[in-house]
């Protein structure tokens, strides 16, 4: 392997295996990128958040891949593309409902909460037709001098000190490549790290969870059909349902993400291992029936995709990384699509691999793996742990609204802190900031001891005490704060109000603002 044929190799077409490779080839890196099956396909992971969006400005600029900011709103989307499928997410919005009971909720706002992510449709985040979008960038990767080959099958891989050969099966029969680095972004399948012998992490995960789940058509609003049944919902900050919607049952939870074309995309996660293979729909179906207001919604629904299904979601493998190779995210590990991490992780991979392999790249000196590819694998097992610990908790606490809204607050803070200090004081190294408030000395450990008080049983009254001191030198949303009935607009003047805690004068938040605010 003195003269490899590609100096990458990308198993998997996905959003986040194309991205990469479009990254390394505007730096004028022979990439060769694989896929198994064949675009359009169809794929859940849809919901974007501010931090992704970031993460897409961010690789917009240093790579000059424009499209990417153009996807990075909403508003931006509808104007420079229009034909690809998407969804308006203004916020995320919780309910909790009671089995057999229709839903019920009142002027306090006891059994919903709503936590807007943007202040207006034109900045807010996407839902993703994964179809569309996913096609979309492999054209784009075609077009931009990228080896796309789909149709193809990974058979084998085997690493050596400069590079892997991977051997391969297409239409035409047999073939085999070598390239100097490979990434595995074929998600949970982990073909490249399967054909290189990277085991499944025993440790794996406390969350335990099984999924079913689809795209409907059909599905009214559920704020329509809630309130129909005598629920209180007045105003909040966006529309309830323009959201990653999150409705909170004994089993565990559904989600609903609605596309602007009126397609659903929704899933239900049971708490623990179930074996839901055999009959997606009707395990699916017996849920939902279980809850009037949830019935209702899909009684004239429709399901337009096959049905998926894992009768354990979670994850994880041993190793994100090796000398000459390295797994994204998605492939290393996955826990669960509460509080809608998955894409942003996924960009902020493809941020950090395409500067690791690059350095990778252009090593001449022997001696080892690449400090960057250790600190890379350091900082994804650190991110996984701590989104473990966030779901468990959000877990342990649903069966109680309050403390479910309590909960919720510390991913909100710790987001919300990341987005205003990466807009506002941008640097560099942004992309290598801890996830979730991995390393930050006054979040990193919140998620554990929540779960730790939420295992013991705590009550409301404390644990809600405690989130709010708990976040205070971090808040800057405006968040845990009574009065606002569990309704929380992304409010400009939270962020002044909270100037000294982002080290700044009011004044220099105000001329900021735009910055923040994606105008």
């Amino acid at each position: 392997m003195v003269n490899p044929d590609f100096d990458v190799a990308v198993v998997g077409g996905g959003f986040g295996g194309t991205l990469l490779a479009r990254t390394l080839a505007s730096r004028g890196w022979s990439v060769v990128l694989v896929e198994q099956g064949h675009h359009p396909r169809f794929r859940i992971g849809e919901s974007s958040t501010p931090l992704g969006n970031l993460a897409m400005e961010r690789l917009s600029r240093r790579y000059g891949l424009t499209d990417l900011k153009e996807l990075s709103s909403h508003g931006r989307w509808v104007r420079s593309h229009p034909e690809l499928g998407r969804g308006l997410k203004r916020g995320f919005t919780f309910y909790r409902h009671r089995a057999g009971e229709p839903y019920a909720n009142g002027a306090s706002n006891d059994a919903r909460l709503l936590v807007a992510a943007s202040p207006s449709d034109a900045v807010a985040d996407t839902h993703w037709l994964r179809a569309d979008v996913d096609r979309f960038w492999w054209q784009r990767a075609e077009a931009e001098g990228v080896d796309c080959r789909d149709e193809t099958t990974l058979l084998d891989a085997e690493e050596r000190a400069d590079g892997v050969r991977l051997k391969l099966s297409n239409p035409d029969g047999p073939a085999q490549l070598t390239a100097a680095f490979a990434v595995d972004a074929t998600g949970p399948a982990g073909a490249l790290a399967e054909a290189l012998g990277v085991a499944p992490d025993p440790r794996g995960f406390g969350t335990v969870s099984a999924f079913v789940g689809t795209h409907f058509t059909g599905v009214p609003p559920f704020r329509e059909i809630a309130s129909e049944a005598g629920a209180c919902l007045g105003p909040g900050p966006y529309p309830d349902d323009w959201a990653a919607a999150h409705h909170l049952l004994d089993e565990g939870w559904l989600y609903m993400l609605r596309f602007d074309d009126g397609r659903v995309s929704a899933g239900v996660l049971l708490e623990g291992q179930h074996e839901v293979a055999a009959d997606p729909s009707s395990v699916f179906e017996t849920v939902v029936g279980r809850y009037p207001s949830l019935r209702a919604c899909f009684t004239d629904a429709r399901h337009v995709e096959r049905w998926l299904h894992a009768s354990r979601l979670q994850h994880r493998r041993q190793r994100a990384s090796g000398e000459r190779w390295a797994l994204l995210p998605h492939t290393y590990a996955f826990v669960d699509p509460l509080f809608s991490t998955g894409i942003a992780w996924t960009l902020l991979g493809v941020e950090r691999l395409a500067e690791v392999i690059e350095a990778v790249l252009r090593e001449t000196t022997e001696g080892g793996p690449s400090p960057l590819l250790a600190r890379y694998a350091a900082v994804l097992s650190a991110e996984a742990d701590q989104i473990d610990r966030l779901v468990r908790g959000a877990y342990e606490a649903r069966h109680d609204f309050r403390l479910t809204s309590a909960h919720a607050q510390l991913y909100f803070a710790a987001v919300s802190w990341a987005e205003s200090v990466q807009r506002l004081r941008p640097s560099e190294d942004d992309h290598w900031q801890g996830f979730l408030g991995v390393g930050d000395p006054a979040l990193a450990h919140l998620p554990a001891e929540a779960l730790a008080r939420l295992q013991a049983d705590t009550s409301a009254d404390v644990f809600e005490r405690w989130v709010a001191d708990a976040i205070a030198r971090r808040n800057v949303a405006g968040l845990a704060d009574s009065t606002k009935a569990n309704l929380y607009p992304a409010d400009p003047e939270d962020l002044v109000r909270g100037a000294a805690r982002l080290g700044l004068s009011p004044e220099a938040v105000r001329e900021r603002l735009p910055a923040l605010l994606r105008i």
